[in-house]
């Protein structure tokens, strides 16, 4: 098979590798699209000692069963699935929060992901799907659900309803862009995205139809946001969290760039401010997210491009340097 192997920093190569044996308790499925996510271009640059050269990448998929050593699972159905690996028997699985399960390994990390023809994954950790539901709207499942796990762990904790606060979003990518589309849904009128790629503002106003604006040009204003979720998480997004929330309000920081940095804890003690980590999504997550896409809550998802996977490397260069107007670029075997 045909599979898009991470050889080296910045560089990915088209090999042909052999197709993933059959184990027990799994499947073999035939990828059928798979999505690039931010943690695949953090792993491409070199920037993710986990992820290591010789890895096939790729966890954002979908895909029809070909073999099965599953009961249940029947070849030639479609299914997406929950990347983490999860061990079903710790603490935080049985409590439904499997997301932090102790013993978790992931696709596209600790096994071959999905930029191959054919991969191999435990049958527990598929998710149904309609069989009519779209290859795109399928495949942005995982980065769909990462922004509605951030998202109604906010609501949470929100002193008033979502719809009724001015939100900021900060980061025009994937999840920026669903977690955007999302409080659109919710009924939030007062919303802002932040965005320094002028081709990804011009798609947030075509498809979610916010205000947005350049930070490079125009920092958020303080003082001004009862929600800020930091779909970027660098130091320099963190601190224009902070400046921007109001006493009272709520930081919900999602994205991972930079690993370590600062932030204003004596806004967030004498403001009382809010501040809410999140990781990736619960299976129950992944399931209402598929009957989210399918029902259209996310939009017509008209945002999102599709490229030949042996395009793959350029691809990941124009993610890179800017060129893509899509905040998602989903990749064919």
């Amino acid at each position: 098979m045909k599979a898009l192997v991470y050889t080296q920093p910045n560089e990915l190569q088209l090999q042909e590798l052999p197709r993933p044996e059959l184990a027990d308790g799994e499947v073999v499925l035939k990828i059928d699209a798979v999505g690039i996510c931010g943690s695949d271009m953090h792993a491409w640059h070199g920037h993710d000692p986990r992820r290591k050269p010789g890895l096939v990448l790729g966890h954002e998929f979908v895909g029809t069963v070909v073999e099965s050593a599953a009961v249940g699972f029947k070849p030639g159905t479609r299914f997406t699935g929950n990347p983490l690996i999860t061990c079903g028997v710790c603490d935080y699985c049985v409590q439904g929060r499997n997301n932090l399960c102790s013993n978790r390994t992931m696709v596209g990390m600790t096994r071959p992901g999905a930029y191959a023809e054919y991969m191999s994954i435990p049958a527990a950790s598929l998710i149904a799907m309609p069989q009519d539901m779209s290859d795109v709207a399928a495949a942005l499942t995982e980065p769909a659900a990462t922004a509605w796990h951030a998202v109604n762990l906010s609501l949470r904790v929100l002193p008033r309803p979502v719809h009724e606060c001015r939100v900021l979003v900060i980061g025009g990518g994937a999840i920026g862009m669903l977690a955007a589309l999302l409080l659109k849904h919710l009924g939030v009128v007062r919303l802002t995205l932040s965005e320094p790629n002028s081709l990804r503002r011009e798609a947030v106003q075509t498809h979610v139809g916010c205000e947005t604006l350049d930070p490079r040009q125009q920092t958020p204003a303080e003082n001004q946001y009862d929600y800020v979720l930091d779909a970027v998480g660098a130091k320099v997004t963190r601190q224009q969290a902070f400046v921007a929330i109001r006493p009272g309000g709520v930081v919900m920081h999602v994205g991972l760039q930079d690993w370590a940095s600062e932030i204003d804890m004596r806004k967030l003690t004498l403001s009382e401010i809010t501040l809410l980590g999140t990781y990736t999504y619960t299976t129950a997550d992944l399931r209402a997210t598929v009957t989210a896409l399918h029902a259209g809550v996310f939009g017509d998802l008209a945002w999102v491009e599709e490229r030949p996977m042996a395009q793959g490397q350029r691809t990941f260069q124009d993610l890179d340097e800017g060129r893509a107007a899509s905040a998602k670029i989903v990749l064919r075997p």
